[in-house]
């Protein structure tokens, strides 16, 4: 039988202070009708403002997760969203007398607890779980952050977590499904090293910042006088290293505390999808940022099959919106170094380019022979010429442009492109064009299935003396 969507019994309040303002906070959990999602409400504003628990609207992921809409802000929601996940609730209205969540004890525990005494009821409409069908992933290299998303019937996630300390070495977490959440989870405190600890206290960042909210990791030699003036900023008694590697304000819930808390901020900011995802999520190395960003891949995939407006489908029979004859008045590219028969769709956004790659083709005499595989370079470089059909369709004369590619980054190749096989790349816009510079997305498709997918910026420039 389906799962049915729920919400709360009642009302329920928990308070606290909020970690960057210092502030009181109350905040108050009300049921909601169904379908209505998870919604902040900003009781301290003239005319309650309200800032839908939406991926979208995330303005900052700097030490939590920040959610704007008009100028008014929530920050800190990380914790009670993957609280109302976790327990499965799917329609909350979340009342917060101030600008921030209050941090608590650095968990989601508090928050679990209030939400199980204001119990949970079903609706009478079905919960809608979003299916993953195929492999997603994420990377950030500079923070060496990568995620992959990979069909499940539940919703799973593993975690590692490398920050070159002594103290916490590699760390592994796992969720095998939600209902772990509660028991193995929730109450995984935040952390953060002694170093960016006395950073941002002495620079007033985290006012609200206590021992008694976070695990401290000392992973450097550090003398007790510089332990002292913590204590002084802190307003504590004394601060002392009392076990190897982490201060007397606490004792671990688990050995790996740390990486389960990364994955309960994976819940959390996985809330903001806007519904229950069957997929089991693996990430090295996650941040809020990463989390986000994944989440918004996965929200956008999500929009796309519900609208019916996925890329990977295509009309390949029909008329062409431009042959190879049309193309050639757009690049500059001549045969055997012209990869693109046909232009299926083109608008101010997007571009849909076509390629039939058969045994004839020149670079199949020397790459693999007895084994032809088309080339990765010929790939991309088919893409990123589809994609200068969308860069020059800007101007009204394209033939006295060039199309300069100035970076290709996240490139990805699931699976051996063929002799005979019929490659459709699918291009869309990143961001507006401004100023000749275009940075666009893609994907190559074979059969309905993305073969390859990769980011591209490129610029046109005007030819000398056209």
């Amino acid at each position: 039988m389906p799962a049915r969507q729920t919400t709360i019994k009642q009302p329920v309040s928990i308070s606290g202070v909020g970690l960057h303002t210092g502030e009181e906070v109350e905040v108050t959990f009300k049921p909601a009708p169904e379908n209505y999602g998870y919604k902040f409400i900003r009781t301290d504003l003239p005319n309650q403002p309200v800032i839908e628990a939406d991926v979208d609207l995330v303005s900052d992921t700097e030490r939590g997760t920040t959610l704007s809409r008009d100028g008014v802000k929530v920050s800190t929601t990380e914790h009670a969203l993957a609280a109302v996940a976790g327990l499965e609730i799917d329609n909350v209205k979340i009342e917060v007398h101030g600008s921030e969540l209050p941090i608590l004890d650095g968990s989601s525990a508090p928050f679990i607890r209030a939400l199980q005494k204001a119990g949970t009821k079903e609706l009478q409409a079905e919960r809608v779980y979003f299916v993953l069908k195929e492999n997603l992933t994420f990377e950030d290299t500079d923070k060496k952050v990568e995620m992959l998303a990979v069909p499940s019937e539940d919703f799973r996630v593993t975690v590692m977590v490398d920050y070159n300390s002594e103290v916490l070495g590699t760390q592994h977490a796992q969720l095998h499904k939600i209902d772990e959440f509660t028991g193995n989870i929730a109450r995984c405190r935040t952390f953060v090293f002694l170093h960016e600890l006395e950073t941002l206290v002495r620079h007033n960042l985290i006012k609200g910042g206590d021992l008694d909210n976070a695990i401290v990791v000392v992973d450097k030699p550090v003398e007790q006088t510089k332990l002292d003036e913590l204590a002084t900023l802190l307003n504590k008694p004394k601060v002392e290293v009392v076990e190897k590697g982490f201060l007397n304000n606490v004792k671990l819930h688990f050995q790996n505390e740390p990486a389960r808390h990364k994955l309960l901020d994976i819940v959390g900011d996985f809330a903001l999808i806007g519904m229950p995802v069957k997929a089991h999520i693996l990430a090295a190395r996650p941040g809020h940022k990463a989390n986000v960003a994944f989440a918004k891949k996965i929200k956008e995939l999500i929009k796309s099959q519900k609208n019916g407006t996925d890329r990977r489908v295509f009309d390949l029979e029909k008329e062409p919106l431009y042959d190879v004859n049309k193309i050639q008045e757009f690049l500059p590219h001549r045969p055997p170094f012209l990869f693109i028969d046909k232009i299926l769709e083109l608008s101010d956004t997007h571009v849909v380019g076509l390629k039939n790659f058969s045994m004839g083709e020149w670079f199949y005499q020397g790459h693999f022979p007895g084994n032809p595989v088309t080339p990765g370079v010929i790939l991309v470089e088919a893409m990123a010429q589809t994609g200068g059909i969308l860069v020059l369709n800007t101007v009204p004369d394209p033939q006295n442009y060039w199309t300069y590619f100035m970076k290709i980054s996240e490139a990805r190749f699931k699976q051996k492109v063929m002799p005979g096989d019929t490659v459709v790349f699918a291009l869309k816009l990143v961001s507006p064009i401004r100023r000749g510079i275009c940075h666009m997305k893609g994907e190559a498709i074979v059969g309905g299935k993305v073969v390859m997918e990769a980011e591209m910026l490129a610029q046109i420039a005007r030819k000398e003396g056209a």
